[in-house]
């Protein structure tokens, strides 16, 4: 898929955001960070990446289109928040106890995991599995893993393993 040309105010509205909240975190946290390098390269359905090593944030530029302010107001200051707890705190769990914290009282962001966003532009095909109690769809990725019996995957609700086929209910 060819990455989609961001109006410059769109991009102009995300270096805003981060500036904001960097120079935020900057104050609350009595240091001197340098503005990360922002990168629109992010692909698949993931809205942003943090590379800590290279100081960079990378930014899904489709999903950025199709949610706007939503993905100024939460994902910018969400990989923000990763870059700034690997330089405080060094290796942590990605969204742990220092990454809350980071989001909620550094940042003053509501600290979610995962976006809500519509993501039917930017999923390739998936194939249909199913477990005990629901149907799941896993990426060609992972489908071709467990073709090749290099990984099996189970379900985070009853645990079962993932069988290729459409789930029945009973």
């Amino acid at each position: 898929m060819k990455t989609p040309r961001l109006p410059i105010a769109l991009q102009q509205a995300v270096m805003r955001s981060l500036r904001q909240s960097l120079e935020r975190a900057n104050q609350a946290l009595k240091t001197a960070y340098p503005e990360p390098k922002l990168l629109y390269q992010q692909r698949g359905t993931a809205a942003g990446t943090a590379w800590l090593a290279a100081w960079e944030i990378r930014i899904n530029p489709v999903l950025l289109l199709e949610n706007q302010q939503a993905f100024i107001d939460e994902v910018v200051p969400h990989e923000l928040a990763h870059l700034l707890v690997w330089k405080q705190f060094g290796r942590v769990a990605p969204h742990g106890k220092e990454w809350k914290w980071m989001m909620e009282q550094v940042l003053g962001v509501p600290a979610r995991r995962t976006h809500q966003f519509e993501i039917a532009s930017v999923r390739s095909n998936t194939f249909a599995y199913r477990c005990q109690c629901q149907q799941h769809q896993l990426t060609v990725r992972r489908h071709n893993r467990v073709l090749r019996k290099e990984s099996e995957y189970r379900c985070v609700h009853c645990g079962s393993l993932l069988i290729a086929g459409e789930f029945v209910a009973s």
